[in-house]
């Protein structure tokens, strides 16, 4: 004899009639319904899921739970501490003082720029407000990606389609077949739950839906499930897709409006947090697809930048003389500058904040490839290992993706087209700090 349900669950007088109605939902789907059970009460629950063994055919527990609970300011702020770094102690421990190694990098400063979900904020309100067609889609990523003004302005333009990353793109899909243009604002680990609707219901129509990718890269503390470092590895492979990557918060607000002006599917992917603090200009104007600039004229080795190591990449060009292209477009992929360079240096090296595996630097790699020229190749990025947490600055370093670590790269193949070993080379392994 199974017990029954109101001896596994105390029911609230106030709320009987909507409990009821839950019951009468899921039971007449062939559940037993059971709850709703307070979600922090272990003893109450392991007294529930003992009584539900003796029950047969399949059963529904309905459990409530407080975001934050047991946490004072989480309980009082549930959104803001969503996703926390480290507690600090009330007291810091002092700086080191006294002499420091001769190898200590100096300390990274404190980039003072908005950050780039707000940008990309930002550039949704002007673009909604100059566009009646622009509709904001975004599957539970509301505060993340910058949307909270948008939704309390344009609220008939805003859908939130809670955690259903493959419904936000189809129904970014429909609503394009109906001439608005919607963009998707999601982050790069969750645009792949949606890849078969990416491919099949827009690239393969070629419909005009805009991706602004927020999370792209390294993101610290949030770890390897939050890293974005495949995007550019499986949207480059897929027909119709362009992709651009900004150095820059005025370059990620010009880039998004080049996008939205795009008929067809672009994605523009910026990484968490601040950018290098570059003057945004309010006007918007569209870059020309698959163009590059470049910033720096030097010799022998060329670093072609993708996205937001640039500072990183300057840092090596001014300490190698090198020459420094800042890419912008995936794809296209400028292939005049990359053909240009390849015959004016002997090296050339790619830097991403993506995985090497099939990334920016592959698609340099098969240009050069196609056109026959000879010329050594160096591609730096994310190995092929899921990068530990810890903050942004320390995974760039454990990755030798900072300014340091890119210089030592470079400067290891030139020896080694010069005088050294390639085998040597060959052994060598990065080891990702954990």
């Amino acid at each position: 004899n199974a017990p029954a349900t109101t001896e596994i669950y105390t029911e609230d007088a106030s709320s009987a009639a909507s409990d009821v109605y839950k019951r009468q939902l899921f039971e007449e789907l062939g559940f037993h319904y059971i709850g709703p059970l307070d979600g922090h009460d272990l003893p109450g629950l392991v007294k529930a899921l003992e009584n539900m063994k003796d029950l047969e055919g399949p059963q529904f527990l309905h459990i409530r739970t407080m975001k934050g609970k047991g946490f004072l300011p989480a309980e009082q702020d549930p959104v803001g501490y969503h996703a926390i770094n480290k507690i600090e102690a009330t007291s810091k421990p002092t700086a080191p003082t006294g002499p420091q190694p001769a190898d200590a990098l100096p300390a990274t400063p404190r980039k003072s720029g908005p950050k780039y979900q707000d940008v990309c904020g930002q550039w949704r309100w002007d673009m909604a407000a100059a566009d009646e067609r622009l509709v904001g889609i975004t599957p539970a990523l509301c505060e993340g990606s910058g949307m909270v003004e948008f939704a309390g302005k344009f609220p008939d333009r805003y859908y939130d389609v809670a955690i259903a990353e493959q419904h936000a793109i189809t129904l970014a899909a429909g609503m394009a077949c109906d001439g608005l243009k919607p963009v998707v604002a999601i982050y790069s680990t969750f645009l792949q739950r949606g890849y078969d609707q990416l491919i099949h219901d827009v690239a393969l129509q070629n419909l005009d839906v805009t991706f602004a990718i927020d999370r792209a890269g390294l993101v610290g503390q949030d770890g390897p499930t939050h890293h974005g470092a495949f995007d550019l590895s499986y949207l480059r492979c897929i027909p119709n897709m362009v992709i651009g990557a900004p150095s820059d918060e005025n370059e990620c607000r010009q880039m998004l409006y080049t996008a939205y002006q795009h008929e067809g599917p672009a994605a523009i992917r910026y990484p968490r947090g601040k950018g290098p603090g570059a003057q945004i200009v309010h006007d918007m104007t569209a870059l020309p697809l698959g163009t590059a600039l470049e910033l720096r004229s030097g010799s022998q080795v060329a670093i072609l930048n993708f996205g937001s190591l640039l500072a990183e990449t300057l840092f090596a060009a001014d300490q190698l003389n090198a020459t420094l292209a800042d890419m912008r477009w995936i794809k296209p992929l400028d292939t005049g500058l990359v053909l240009d360079l390849a015959r004016r240096h002997d090296l050339i090296v790619t830097v991403e904040d993506n995985a090497i595996a099939g990334g920016a630097g592959s698609g340099v790699n098969e240009v050069l490839l196609a056109s026959g020229i000879s010329v050594s190749l160096l591609n730096l990025g994310i190995p092929d290992c899921f990068v530990e947490h810890g903050d942004q600055g320390h995974q760039l370093k454990s990755l030798e993706l900072d300014g340091r670590g890119i210089t030592e790269r470079i400067q290891e193949r030139l020896f080694e087209m010069n005088n050294g070993s390639v085998t040597e080379s060959l052994s060598r392994t990065v080891e990702v700090s954990r």
